[in-house]
């Protein structure tokens, strides 16, 4: 049995993680709101739980476990996608509100799944939209009322937090701290004022439902309880998010979450990830430092480079995206990808499901993948160090799978990555053909100028020159520039 450890940020320590029912092993992760395309810090979040979703997977049925679920929300229903819309119909765009918020939601909805995608994530198992799930978020807030939880006030349901004793419990604060340090709205209807909106009234121009207490949508935090109730019932295993979440959302939903069920449970194990920042800098429009997954992508920055960087800092620490990481992210990929050449030529004769132990255990210790990084990157110098050895192949397949689990491509992928892009801009064929023409002359005339000067040029460039006595192989590195072979 693979006993796994996760920091659990109910109880302020890491503890053994047990399932609930070892037949389905729950975790709930916060996804987006769907109103624009995903920025660099929405993507930590989503490469972490891939790989705790990963871990889970692989130690399954080691441990007895019949299957894992991981579900991901979409938040489809909010001011913000409201305001895109109405955006849109005064520019002119056609068709209702309810036609361009749809439009917009599905838009954006395929553009997080490809970018996700991109950084080698897995689709969970439920990808649940909020506004799928209106009647049970209804019928949730109508319990809280018959419980004494909730109130309606001028249109409005609101959560009573005095009622719920433990409130607070999760991000370790009294309700009298969180009224003197948070941002609340003040209304004249709250009978106190860190009660928060689970219905609000909505006007004829946007989205709404009919409800016992009139037409409107739900609030933020309600759609989360309800969804995770509907998938996984009143208990489950994880639940997961940025930090920003713990308070005020997971606090929340916590609170009305057990309120409704009438005991303090919900989730086991919470866990969130620190935030992001950009060359030492909090990511900001205003700072200039603001960039989506798309917009990295578009550069070429391949998506294995940016999952690499996400993995090197632990997720419980900030993270800092730079230039120079990305770099260092690239050099070591393709470090990797030499040593693993020709592992999938013998993937039918070798079982893949090989990974280093100490990765392996890096991972059961609070996904700890700086530690796990290092454990690839071991498996690599030993495949590099013992070329030919009889073993050598079955350690390729070990380093490509171990690469797999983890970074979720297959390293050759990422070679390919790298080969595409080098070919849109030269052909390494013609410099092959003349290097291996300065070759044969050179060993005919014993001058080894030309051959050495091509080769310096060609490194200087960044591709990875290998000779042998079966020719010449060129091959574009990671830092391979095109431009610096003009001359050639």
């Amino acid at each position: 049995m693979t006993t796994i450890k996760l920091h659990n940020t109910k109880t302020r320590q890491k503890e053994v993680f047990e399932p609930i029912n070892p037949k389905n092993v729950r975790m709930y992760v916060c996804g987006p709101t769907v109103y624009d395309r995903a920025h660099l810090g929405n993507a930590r979040p989503v490469v972490v739980f891939d790989v705790l979703n990963r871990l889970l997977r692989h130690v399954a049925k080691e441990n007895g476990w019949e299957k894992v679920t991981y579900a991901r929300n979409f938040t489809d229903v909010d001011d913000k996608i409201n305001a895109t819309a109405l955006a849109r119909k005064e520019a002119g765009a056609d068709g209702t509100i309810e036609d361009l918020i749809q439009e917009r939601t599905d838009e954006t909805i395929s553009w997080y799944l490809e970018d996700m995608g991109a950084l080698g994530n897995l689709e969970p198992d439920f990808a649940p939209r909020a506004t799928q799930y209106i009647p049970e978020m209804i019928e949730m807030t109508q319990e809280l009322i018959n419980s004494g939880h909730a109130y309606e006030a001028e249109g409005h349901v609101l959560f009573d937090v005095r009622s719920y004793e433990n409130y607070g419990s999760l991000s370790g604060r009294s309700v009298d701290d969180m009224i003197a340090g948070a941002r609340v709205e003040v209304a004249p209807y709250k009978r106190d004022a860190m009660d928060f909106v689970l219905w609000k009234p909505s006007s004829d121009d946007l989205p709404g439902w009919d409800s016992p207490w009139g037409r409107g949508r739900p609030g933020w935090h309600i759609e989360c309880s309800a969804m995770t109730k509907a998938l996984f019932g009143e208990k489950f295993d994880i639940h997961g998010g940025g930090l920003d979440l713990a308070f005020p959302h997971h606090e929340n939903e916590k609170a009305q979450s057990c309120c409704e069920a009438g005991e303090d449970s919900f989730a086991n194990f919470w866990l969130h990830n620190e935030m992001l920042q950009v060359e030492g800098k909090k990511m900001s429009k205003s700072l200039g430092n603001f960039f989506t997954v798309h917009d990295l992508l578009e550069q070429g920055v391949p998506g294995e480079v940016i999952r690499f960087v996400f993995l090197s800092t632990h997720y419980r620490k900030p993270m800092d995206w730079t230039a120079k990481k990305a770099e260092e992210a690239k050099a070591k990929l393709w470090k990797w990808t030499q040593a693993a050449r020709a592992a999938l030529e013998v993937t039918e004769k070798i079982e893949m499901n090989l990974h280093s132990e100490a990765l392996i255990s890096s991972l059961c210790d609070d996904l700890n993948t700086y530690n796990a990084l290092r454990a690839v990157d071991i498996q690599a110098d030993r495949v590099l160090d013992a070329p030919g050895a009889s073993e050598n192949e079955v350690q390729k397949c070990k380093l490509n799978a171990s690469v797999k689990l983890i970074n979720g491509l297959a390293l050759l992928g990422f070679e390919q990555v790298l080969e595409d892009a080098s070919n849109d801009s030269v052909d390494l064929a013609n410099l092959n053909k003349q290097l291996s023409a300065a070759r044969d002359t050179a060993m005919q005339t014993k001058d080894f100028s030309e051959v050495d000067h091509l080769k310096s040029a060609l490194i200087y460039a960044g591709v990875e020159v290998r000779m042998s006595k079966a020719g010449v192989e060129l091959i574009a590195g990671p830092n391979f520039d095109p431009s610096k072979l003009e001359a050639l």
